[in-house]
């Protein structure tokens, strides 16, 4: 695996997610979490069932602590680089199930810092831009605008600044050089960057008065800053935050996960219709060259993103999934079926998504967390 390149803002390459384990020093999720998951919430969720959130830092002291009424929150956000695709949503569904089932605020940040720091052709206009568009798809999804507070970070750094300024009196240069990868070309903004991520970790506890643990479901790219926020929050008098990470949803292509960078192997909200049907149907499989040799050996959907596109977010009945492994496993069902299969899915699903994305456009002042606090 020695092309795989995983930061916080670049994830190259197949993703070896047992190797992340031992790098970032997370915990594998368990049967026992999950158990813990039925208990405490009623039922568990397919994507932890099927191992897409797999790994974890106190999710189960998390859950314990919901159990025994203590204040609880979650804790996730987007870096606001460009339309929203199929990836970034995946552990927004993940974070939504836990808000309806547990009834907790959420507080989500947008890091347009950060963006308009890390990418030199962008201005702070278009981060901006960037910023309320993506807003859009969050609320489109559903959650519940009374336990969500969105803050924008340029905008709203009056709520972050002096936490921001504890962290980074914390933090040392060369932790940072260690675990971002920053060098002496780095800008000094990015160097700083990192406190505003962690503060909101502590966030939650400050607007409350009243110590608050945080849950963070995110991709397992981010974790370098979780990893730090953990390590100074008793010292500035905050609960460590507990995480729980998802893997990547694969890009149409041959390999790496979905990103922004290859449009053409990533389905965004914001595509067309028949853009999305295109790039459906000429995505890469784990098939053979040909519909007789595919009946005769079979295709591999352990490597196919088209299978994977129903595990981690179309296909929710485990039985009906294992169906779907075998019968490409063992030659019955072509490539091509399941393609056509997949889009009569996702289709009506991004034609939704557009209808409540429009509807969103007249609730954002609803949801930003400077009109509560």
């Amino acid at each position: 695996m020695e092309d795989m390149r995983v930061t916080p803002w670049e994830v190259e390459g197949i993703v070896d997610y047992s190797k992340l384990v031992e790098i970032f020093g997370v915990k594998l999720l368990s049967d026992r979490e999950i158990e813990l998951t039925r208990e405490a919430l009623g039922e568990d969720h397919y994507m932890l069932r099927r191992r897409i959130f797999y790994a974890h830092r106190d999710y189960d002291v998390f859950l314990r602590l919901y159990m025994d009424g203590r204040r609880v929150a979650l804790y996730t956000g987007r870096g606001p680089s460009g339309p929203v695709h199929l990836g970034h949503m995946l552990p927004w569904i993940f974070t939504k199930w836990l808000q309806d089932r547990m009834g907790i605020e959420l507080y989500f940040e947008y890091t347009d810092d950060e963006k308009f720091l890390y990418h030199r052709e962008y201005s702070l206009d278009l981060v901006r831009k960037y910023a309320y568009d993506n807003m859009l798809d969050l609320i489109a999804l559903g959650f519940d605008p009374r336990k969500t507070h969105i803050l924008v970070d340029i905008e709203d750094i009056g709520y972050l600044y002096g936490l921001a300024v504890r962290v980074a009196k914390k933090v040392t240069l060369s932790t940072m050089k260690a675990l971002m990868g920053f060098t002496d070309s780095t800008n000094i903004g990015m160097v700083f960057y990192p406190s505003l991520q962690i503060a909101m970790c502590f966030l939650p506890t400050e607007l409350r008065n009243e110590q608050t643990h945080v849950l963070i479901p995110a991709a397992i790219d981010q974790d370098p800053y979780w990893r730090v926020a953990r390590d100074i929050a008793s010292s500035l008098g905050y609960p460590k935050p507990a995480q729980i990470h998802a893997k990547f949803l694969p890009g149409l292509g041959p390999g790496g996960k979905m990103s922004s960078s290859k449009p053409e192997t990533a389905i965004f909200v914001t595509d067309s219709l028949e853009e999305a049907r295109k790039k459906l149907m000429d995505a890469f499989t784990g098939g053979q060259p040909t519909a007789k040799m595919q009946r005769e050996l079979g295709g591999n959907p352990d490597v196919c993103p088209v299978f994977k596109y129903y595990e981690m977010m179309f296909e929710e009945d485990d039985e009906k999934l294992r169906e779907r492994y075998w019968a490409c496993k063992t030659g019955k069902l072509l490539c091509g079926e399941c393609k056509l299969e997949l889009v009569e899915r996702v289709l009506p699903f991004l034609e939704r998504h557009k209808e409540l994305r429009e509807k969103a456009k007249e609730r954002v002042e609803e949801f930003l967390l400077r009109n509560k606090f």
